[in-house]
């Protein structure tokens, strides 16, 4: 087995390492507003926190320590909207990783329509399957060894659920997987569809 020493290698061999082996990722799709521009961008550094209360995590790396227009906006107006990537808005969800000035819209780049959220201001994309309505819960920002701000981890309280009725099986609560068709990342360029499912019965 190879083995390699973390503080020995570049910050690009690091991430090969661990975006090549923590597969499959969920890919978020985050909406924030600035007080004129809507920014949508997707991360794949996301996951779930908790249940109770519902947290959700982002992790946004920063670019020569400064702050991604999503972190900024995030805890400027402490609320985002969350998208989950599924098979039908992936294609658009790529477009709005593109590098845009900072006064305009993603919206510009890709073919998603906003619609309006019930609790918070921040709009969501009319096309996803799945969105949450989320709250700031806490901002923690993660340095290098010389102290350099490198990412913001982003814990976000979800305070509403959108669930496209085909997905959401309304008897048992659960998600319908095969209905979401969600994708996720892998290394590089590389995406993955859900494949094949099995069952494991937990031990007593």
């Amino acid at each position: 087995m190879h083995f390699f020493k973390a503080d020995n290698m570049s910050s690009k061999d690091n991430k090969k390492k661990l975006a090549g082996t923590i597969i499959p990722r969920p890919i978020a799709l985050v909406m924030t507003q600035s007080d004129e521009v809507i920014n949508i961008a997707p991360f794949s550094y996301f996951n779930i926190v908790s249940n109770n209360p519902p947290l959700i995590s982002i992790a946004i790396q920063r670019s020569n320590g400064e702050l991604k227009d999503t972190s900024r906006n995030i805890l400027a107006k402490k609320e985002a909207t969350v998208h989950v990537v599924d098979e039908r808005i992936v294609n658009d969800a790529n477009a709005t990783s593109a590098t845009l000035p900072a006064d305009e819209s993603e919206l510009s780049v890709s073919n998603f329509n906003l619609i309006d959220s019930k609790l918070i201001g921040t709009p969501g994309i009319k096309e996803a399957l799945v969105r949450y309505e989320t709250q700031l819960y806490k901002a923690v920002e993660i340095t290098d060894a010389s102290g350099l701000i490198v990412a913001d981890l982003i814990i976000l309280e979800v305070v509403g659920f959108h669930l496209a009725e085909k997905i959401h099986d309304v008897d048992t609560g659960y998600i319908i997987a095969d209905k979401l068709k969600p994708v996720s990342r892998l290394a590089g360029a590389d995406y993955a569809k859900l494949g094949t499912q099995f069952d494991l019965v937990r031990p007593d």
